[in-house]
């Protein structure tokens, strides 16, 4: 009971954490004249993806479960793609994929890719090279990571005068100051942090009294509560119409965690990290490959219909989260 106590109160800590840090990161956004679509792929992605960093280095370093450490980040990116269904439950005018700009597909696009390379270094174990102990997957994640940034700076740079609404809503942090918002980011930060690193040890723990195995609740427990800023910031920027900065950060997630799983594996001495893990972790990054397909048919097909207060694409991501657990805890 004392062990749910405290990875309720780590979430709660997250969370708080989180909101926080993503405002304070879109203040400097303001501050350094950057627009909001890049902030959501790249900065709001990367400083809401930081309970993963750092959960992925205390579950290789300090506590030395691997398993934690990929299904956290598999089963965040499984989430990220279900919180857009959750997003399309907020609307109430239309689709959110309809809302969307489809320039979002390039970075949803480079997350296919990813993700079935991941799949693919699971599938073929110990015949991919390495570099010393690094797998040589892990640099390939890095450089695709890099170039996939560089491809949607260049797109969003095109397409700079069809965001000149962004320019309008710049100045709405201007009373606070820059020492300010510096400050309150770094302080988060640290929150997020000391949370985050408590959180594989409570994980390990829980499989051990339910036996459930760490590669489900890394999958469903710790990967909901990492990916808990992801769903907070997105229903945020919902919320005052920021569909673009929502799903940007959702998308641009799931390409950062996949650069998780590179930094991962450096940390882990004993060999390539996904030769070293449960093949089971293929389910998961399947579901995570086929849920951002369908997120893809989505913002292009652009439908205009709902089934139950969702449109198809929303309901078919559901779905496959729903059978992806069923399938885990099946196999714990």
């Amino acid at each position: 009971m004392i062990v749910w106590l405290q990875f309720i109160i780590c979430t709660a800590i997250i969370v708080f954490a989180g909101i926080k840090l993503s405002t304070y990161g879109d203040i400097i956004a303001e501050k350094t004249g950057l627009g909001r679509t890049w902030i959501g792929i790249v900065l709001l992605a990367s400083v809401t993806s930081l309970p993963e960093l750092i959960t992925g280095f205390s579950s290789i370093v300090v506590f030395d479960v691997p398993n934690i450490a990929t299904g956290n980040v598999l089963g965040s990116c499984m989430f990220n793609m279900l919180t857009i269904a959750l997003l399309d439950l907020r609307t109430r005018t239309a689709p959110i994929s309809s809302r969307a700009h489809q320039g979002q597909v390039i970075a949803a696009g480079y997350g296919i890719f990813l993700l079935g390379m991941v799949s693919y270094s699971i599938v073929i174990d110990n015949k991919l090279p390495t570099v010393f102990w690094i797998g040589v997957n892990s640099i390939f994640f890095i450089l695709t990571y890099l170039w996939a940034m560089r491809m949607i700076f260049m797109y969003e740079r095109r397409r700079k005068l069809a965001a000149l609404k962004e320019v309008v809503e710049e100045l709405q942090y201007k009373q606070i100051s820059t020492k300010k918002t510096y400050l309150m980011f770094a302080v988060f930060a640290v929150v997020i942090i000391g949370a985050a690193l408590w959180l594989p040890y409570l994980g390990d723990r829980i499989a051990e009294m339910t036996g459930l195995g760490t590669t489900f609740v890394g999958t469903v427990f710790v990967a909901f509560a990492t990916a808990l800023p992801e769903l907070v910031i997105s229903f945020a920027a919902l919320r005052i119409g920021a569909v673009d900065l929502a799903l940007g950060n959702l998308f641009g997630s799931n390409l950062f965690n996949i650069g998780i799983l590179a930094f991962n594996d450096i940390l882990y001495v004993k060999g390539a990290l996904l030769s070293n893990i449960s093949t089971n972790h293929l389910i998961s990054a399947n579901a995570a490959l086929m849920m951002t397909a369908i997120a893809i048919v989505g913002l292009t097909y652009r439908t205009r219909q709902r089934f139950l207060f969702l449109a198809w694409d929303s309901v078919g991501i559901i779905l496959i989260y729903m059978i992806t657990t069923s399938i885990l805890f099946s196999m714990r």
